[in-house]
């Protein structure tokens, strides 16, 4: 493939919108697990009592129950990012393939 080539693809609608979705995807879906993260580290640095209170006077600990959110929710947001690479960014990018290929 020629430089030239690989301008023109470059300067393709379909391969701006495909870097731009991607690129939203990938840094909204960061910001989001980093908030997370760091609202856990934060809530163990400024009150690590919270996170050794029963609930319900059982052995299951706020601390537990934020655990089990957290891996949830990377879960939750592993699942989303798939579901919209699937269905969103592979077409998009199958049918830049297909035009370049022309």
């Amino acid at each position: 493939m020629s430089p030239q080539d690989i301008e023109l693809i470059h300067q393709h609608p379909n391969f701006i919108q495909l870097v731009r979705r991607k690129q939203k995807l990938y840094w909204s879906l960061s910001l989001i697990m980093l908030v997370i993260y760091f609202g856990f580290v934060l809530l163990v640095a400024f009150s690590p009592s919270t996170l050794g209170q029963s609930l319900s006077g059982g052995v299951t600990t706020v601390g537990m129950l934020v655990g089990v959110v957290i891996v949830v929710l990377a879960f939750a947001l592993t699942g989303f990012y798939v579901y919209r690479a699937n269905n969103v960014i592979d077409p998009l990018n199958e049918k830049l393939k297909q035009e370049c290929a022309r």
